[in-house]
């Protein structure tokens, strides 16, 4: 497909929240949500839902981490976690950026090697390890993290009497931050060490951490340094540490918005609490999206992103200096993996509207040939509002507030849990256009139950669009 969007005016007075979340646009997203032929003809070529991604801000967001680095001295280097976003372009655009590349299943160490990414630009961090998976590593050079003791045993039994460089990730022990399932404590792979004995060459050091406080990882990062010591006194040769992902961005335009949209839904849970109304509901069916403790958001607003962010850990203090001046002082380089940050205005998810009704109690629903897991993440919901792409001479319909709903034959299947407005109606024709779904809200959970086809994969390039190569692919190829 070969026609370029004109750069019009997008009109967000056609749909949002009761309490709106408005979300931060790129300008290539402006473009196209702008230019309704556009959207209809990706659909009619490619299917709704379609993924339009844009690999350009991924060099700008590496661009930032890397500035933030620099400014400290420190070596540094980014690995883009493939598992954010599965399109082989973001594959491309991250060895073009000098990036390395963090894959977390046998398929994505083989397509990232298949795209020529340098051996030593990747690292192996997959939860679970197919003997096979650490095969591939070994023989193409490249270093894995490893989890576990059964991982350490099983790598060396693929490595035979040449050993291996590993990364060992470590779960933090550090007081006060949230245990994980992931790594082991220090104390115990020093002993798994003994009793590898020379075959288990540590190069690097790795941890993941949940959630996104800058102060966590300082902390830990201070657990990370004294195991390097360690195991550079028991002659290994470290050379990295590794802060894996979880470096925040920001969907969002404006705070005032999120804190107002979490104050109405407090205030909704305390008038529910004393026998209000079940009218005027913000969410299906009273969805507390967590505000019960039933579980978690991801925090769709941040204050300090990307490379403020890295600042504030590279200033915080470790043993009496700094992080970077720790860095610095054993020759560590620093490395980390992010998802979201770097896909942060990589792409939109268009959608076509199926139908429009009610349900039984006359809660008006819009049904999207989509379903639910093609636009989400491990996150409740995705707080955010959508945009309605009409045509701009398009005859308006009878305003409406309803809730978006998907193909699964599921009661509860809701491509958004929040209640939406739309002054001007919503037509069959009409296209609903999800913002920044290039990091995460794509692919991780996409599903293709009912045998319903996942979401063609579309790159926009400055002559059109093309389909990524990564929907030809076949698995393990």
């Amino acid at each position: 497909m070969n026609t370029t969007p004109t750069r019009t005016t997008v009109d967000r007075s056609l749909c949002a929240g009761p309490q709106p979340l408005t979300a931060r646009l790129e300008p290539w997203m402006r473009d196209l949500m702008a230019d309704h032929e556009v959207c209809r003809a990706l659909i009619a070529e490619h299917g709704s839902p379609v993924n339009v991604i844009d690999t350009a801000p991924l060099a700008r967001n590496i661009g930032e981490l890397r500035a933030a680095a620099a400014a400290h001295g420190v070596d540094f280097e980014v690995y883009v976690a493939r598992k954010a976003n599965k399109a082989l372009a973001v594959v491309d655009a991250a060895r073009a950026a000098g990036a390395g590349v963090d894959v977390a299943s046998d398929d994505e160490l083989a397509q990232v090697l298949d795209r020529g990414v340098e051996p030593e630009k990747i690292i192996l961090t997959s939860a679970v390890k197919p003997p096979a998976t650490l095969r591939r590593a070994l023989d193409a050079g490249v270093v894995v993290s490893l989890d576990n003791r059964d991982e350490l045993d099983d790598l060396l039994a693929e490595a035979g009497a040449g050993g291996a460089d590993v990364a060992l990730r470590i779960a933090a022990q550090t007081a006060g931050v949230r245990p994980t399932r992931f790594g082991l404590a220090p104390a115990e792979w020093i002993e798994a060490l003994g009793v590898a004995g020379d075959r288990g060459r540590v190069a690097g050091v790795h941890f993941h951490l949940h959630g996104y406080a800058a102060a966590d990882r300082i902390a830990v990062l201070g657990e990370a340094l004294a195991f390097v010591d360690r195991l550079r006194g028991l002659g290994h040769d470290v050379r990295f540490v590794d802060i894996g992902g979880g470096i925040p961005m920001t969907y969002l335009d404006d705070r005032t918005q999120w804190d107002e949209f979490w104050a109405a839904m407090r205030a909704r849970r305390a008038d529910l609490a004393a026998g209000g109304a079940l009218t005027d509901e913000l969410t299906w069916n009273d969805d507390p999206l967590g505000l019960d403790g039933s579980g978690g958001v991801y925090p769709f607003w941040q204050e300090a992103t990307r490379g403020p962010w890295l600042e504030e850990v590279l200033t915080g203090r470790v043993g009496g200096t700094s992080v970077a001046a720790a860095l610095r002082e054993r020759g560590l380089q620093l490395r980390c993996e992010p998802g979201r940050a770097l896909l942060d205005g990589c792409g939109i998810t268009l959608a076509s509207v199926a139908f429009r009704k009610k349900r039984a109690d006359g809660v008006p629903l819009v049904g999207l040939h989509m379903n639910r897991t093609q636009m989400r993440s491990t996150s409740l919901d995705v707080l955010m509002d959508p945009l309605l792409v009409r045509a701009p001479d398009a005859d308006g319909a009878d305003s409406v507030e309803a809730y978006l709903v998907g193909a699964y034959c599921i009661e509860d299947e809701l491509i958004l849990r929040r209640r939406l407005s739309f002054p001007a109606g919503v037509r069959r024709d009409d296209v609903i256009a999800f913002p920044n779904t290039g990091g995460y809200l794509m692919h991780i959970i996409e599903s293709a139950s009912h045998q319903i086809p996942l979401a063609a994969n579309v790159i926009r390039r400055s002559n059109g669009f093309e389909r990524d190569l990564i929907d030809g692919t076949v698995a393990g190829a």
